[in-house]
């Protein structure tokens, strides 16, 4: 009977703790709304802008000195393949947990 009263008690006590909260957080509300003025001014119009929906993209300098030609990015793609598919290879052949979570040596993070 003692510990049916206790619980009681301690749920009275955390209703009372919860309703204080709440009386508080809505309490700051009304005071919002019952400062507001209840004639409203009329707004500002700001001068006619033009309307856009995306920002107009920055230019960049082209970067002409470093471009690199296509037949060297594709040697870099095929070599990086090949040790991709050796490395299959390779696992297939004995499969481990250390070879399936090991890095190749391809210099290309993939």
């Amino acid at each position: 009977m003692e510990m049916l009263l206790m619980g009681a008690c301690l749920s009275l006590f955390g209703l009372a703790v919860a309703c204080l909260a709440f009386g508080a957080a809505a309490h700051d509300l009304d005071e919002s709304v019952t400062t507001a003025p209840a004639v409203r001014p009329e707004p500002v119009k700001a001068a006619a802008a033009p309307a856009r929906f995306f920002v107009e993209r920055p230019v960049y300098p082209a970067a002409t000195g470093n471009r690199v030609p296509i037949e060297a990015l594709l040697l870099q793609l095929e070599s990086h393949v090949r040790l991709e598919e050796a490395a299959a290879e390779s696992f297939l052949q004995s499969p481990t947990s250390s070879l399936l979570h090991s890095r190749t040596a391809s210099p290309l993070v993939n």
